[in-house]
């Protein structure tokens, strides 16, 4: 299994089924499961980003950082230009649709029960066999 490593909040609005594209200025040939991991680091724009967030109801207050969330299936990957003609305000507001960008289609989205800490890296990363195991809730 792959992971994708996103800065919080988008993380979260992925896990909790708000945003269903994330947007890249790369893409790749893979299709198929992905684990979110939510990025250790944190921007004081994004912080100001959720705050403004939670205050409208879409956020919760507790947002893990530096931990596996959820895990979906990256179905397509389309010019986020067109994505941007197709998708609502708020989804357009939860990326950057920019030219040149590409959106990457995250479907069947499961959140896991608890986070479960793990360091990312830069593009898809390969998961070790015994986290995959915790995130099917397996005894390895």
């Amino acid at each position: 299994m792959r992971g994708l490593t996103i800065t919080q909040p988008w993380a979260e609005a992925v896990a909790s089924g708000i945003k269903e594209w994330e947007t890249r200025s790369w893409r790749t040939a893979y299709r198929g499961p992905v684990a979110i991991h939510a990025a250790k680091g944190f921007p004081r724009d994004a912080r100001e980003f959720a705050e403004v967030e939670r205050a409208l109801g879409r956020m919760p207050t507790r947002i893990a950082v530096g931990a596996i969330i959820a895990v979906a299936d990256l179905t397509s990957i389309r010019p986020a230009e067109e994505v941007a003609l197709e998708v609502s305000a708020i989804e357009r507001l939860y990326g950057d649709y920019t030219p040149g960008r590409w959106a990457w289609h995250l479907k069947n989205v499961r959140r896991l029960p608890e986070p479960i800490g793990y360091r990312g890296a830069l593009g898809l990363w390969m998961l070790d066999a015994d986290t995959i195991a915790q995130m099917r809730g397996e005894a390895r």
